[in-house]
């Protein structure tokens, strides 16, 4: 069984329960498969020699992760190819499809941790109660060195968007 953590997690004030490992600076970024559709997988290896920012949220259909999203997809303009910006959450890959295609998103991938939660476990972004993934953002080299990780402490909290892109730019 994977490890249990209570950092200070909550949504709106309640705690929430972590599974998983927190990930620092310096970690190796652990693989993945998660869900670009339905038949069709994705790994850290489908992104080898790029800078990743993987911006974690619960479900794209509320407020903050929308907003989120859409400034990540909105920065990914200015960062160029050398950047590949992805979103995880477990909404199933329809809903994902159908929000990108609503909000016009162009530059951010959308992969879903639906099946399994296994990226929310090995990231420790999976949520006991909900088992939906928390709010994080990770921003790994082309050699899926962890250069920048901010878990929120309150699921409902915008990330520090601004530190993020500092972390990218520091790669380019």
């Amino acid at each position: 069984m994977a490890q249990e953590r209570t950092q200070a997690a909550t949504f709106k004030g309640n705690p929430i329960t972590l599974i998983g490992p927190e990930l620092k600076i310096g970690d190796t970024a652990p693989d993945f498969s998660l869900n670009k559709n339905l038949l069709e997988e994705a790994s850290l290896k489908d992104f080898e020699g790029k800078i990743k920012l993987i911006s974690v949220v619960p479900s794209l259909d509320t407020g903050v992760c929308d907003a989120q999203t859409r400034r990540f997809n909105q920065e990914g303009h200015n960062l160029g190819d050398k950047v590949v910006i992805l979103t995880v959450s477990v909404d199933l890959p329809f809903a994902q499809a159908r929000w990108c295609g609503a909000a016009g998103i162009d530059r951010v991938i959308t992969l879903s941790d639906y099946k399994t939660n296994s990226f929310g476990e090995a990231y420790g972004v999976l949520i006991k109660e909900f088992r939906l993934d928390h709010r994080a953002i990770f921003v790994l080299d082309e050699d899926n060195k962890i250069r920048y990780a901010q878990y929120l402490g309150e699921m409902s909290e915008h990330p520090d968007y601004d530190k993020a892109i500092a972390a990218v730019k520091e790669l380019l």
